[in-house]
C-alpha cells in the first residue's frame, strides 16, 4: 500500500501513482558570479511508471546530469525531486543510500563490476547486500535473454567489454528494482547484442510494469522508448511519443553544435 504524495504538477493530467520519479523547478550549476555554469536551468518532468523514456540531446545538454540527479547520484543546486511517493532532496545520505539500493537500478557505460567477484555474483551483488533472496527463474531468464549462460563463472577480466556491459545490464534487471536509470546502456555492445539487450529491455516494460530511463545519442536504441525527452541548454525543449529511429534521427538534425535548437 502506497501513500498519496503531494508532487506539484509539471502539466499534463496524469495520476500521483502513475508517476515513478520526477522533478520540479530543478537546477544544477558549478561555479560562482562569472564563472557560473548552468547544467540543468529549472527542469520540470515526470517519468511516467511502466514507461520506457529516452533522454537525447547534444554533447552538454544536460542529459546525464538530469539522470543523475533524478537517481539520487547528484544533488540540486535548486528544486526538489522525487523518486515515487519518497522526496529525495534533503534526504540523509543513508536514507538515500538505502533507497537506491532497494528501489533503483543503474546501466552505466563504464560496467562497475567488482574485479574479485564473476559474473553471476556480480548480477546478485546488489540483492545479496540487501539480503534478499535470489528468484532464481527470473535469474535465469534475465542470463539467458543477454547471452550470459555460459560466462556466469567468470570474472570481469575474463570478459569482453560488451560481456561485462552484459553482466551490468543483468545486473540491474535481476533485481526487479521500481526503476531503472541507464547512460548508454549499450554503447560497448555492438548492434545485434545492443538490439538483444534494448529487445529485453522494452519487454520488461511491457510485460513486468518495469519503468526504465535511458540516457542515449543513438537514434535506434532511442526508437525503443515510449517517449524521448529532448534536452538543450539544461532545459527540456521538446519531446516526441512513439519514436522511430527516423523520427528521432529528424528532430536531432534540428540541434546545431551550440547545443541550442534551430
Amino acid at each position: 500500500m502506497t501513500t498519496a504524495v503531494t508532487i506539484p504538477k509539471a502539466g499534463g493530467n496524469g495520476g500521483r501513482s502513475a508517476v515513478a520519479a520526477a522533478g520540479r523547478s530543478v537546477t544544477k550549476s558549478y561555479g560562482a558570479g562569472e564563472t557560473r555554469v548552468v547544467a540543468l536551468d529549472a527542469v520540470d518532468v515526470d517519468i511516467m511508471r511502466g514507461r520506457f523514456t529516452a533522454i537525447m540531446g547534444p554533447s552538454g545538454s544536460g542529459k546525464s546530469t538530469l539522470m543523475h540527479c533524478l537517481a539520487g547520484l547528484d544533488t540540486v543546486t535548486e528544486g526538489r525531486i522525487w523518486v515515487g511517493e519518497s522526496e529525495i532532496t534533503g534526504m540523509k545520505d543513508k536514507k538515500l543510500t538505502q533507497l537506491r539500493r532497494d528501489k533503483i537500478g543503474f546501466i552505466f557505460q563504464s560496467f562497475n563490476l567488482l574485479p574479485t567477484l564473476n559474473a553471476a555474483e556480480n548480477i546478485t551483488l546488489p540483492m545479496d547486500i540487501a539480503g534478499r533472496k535470489v528468484d532464481r527463474e527470473w535469474f535465469d531468464r534475465v542470463v539467458e535473454t543477454v547471452g550470459l549462460a555460459g560466462r556466469l563463472k567468470h570474472r570481469p577480466t575474463q570478459l569482453s567489454g560488451g560481456q561485462q556491459q552484459r553482466v551490468a545490464v543483468a545486473r540491474a534487471l535481476a533485481a526487479r528494482p521500481e526503476i531503472i536509470f541507464g547512460d548508454e546502456p549499450t554503447g560497448n555492445l555492438d548492434s545485434r547484442a545492443g538490439a538483444e539487450v534494448l529487445g529485453f529491455l522494452r519487454r520488461s516494460v511491457d510485460e513486468l510494469g518495469q519503468t526504465i530511463v535511458m540516457v542515449t545519442h543513438d537514434p535506434v536504441a532511442a526508437s525503443y522508448a515510449d517517449r524521448v525527452l529532448y534536452l538543450a541548454d539544461g532545459r527540456i525543449v521538446d519531446e516526441m511519443a512513439n519514436p522511430t529511429a527516423e523520427s528521432v534521427l529528424e528532430r536531432m538534425k534540428s540541434f546545431d553544435g551550440r547545443g541550442r535548437t534551430s
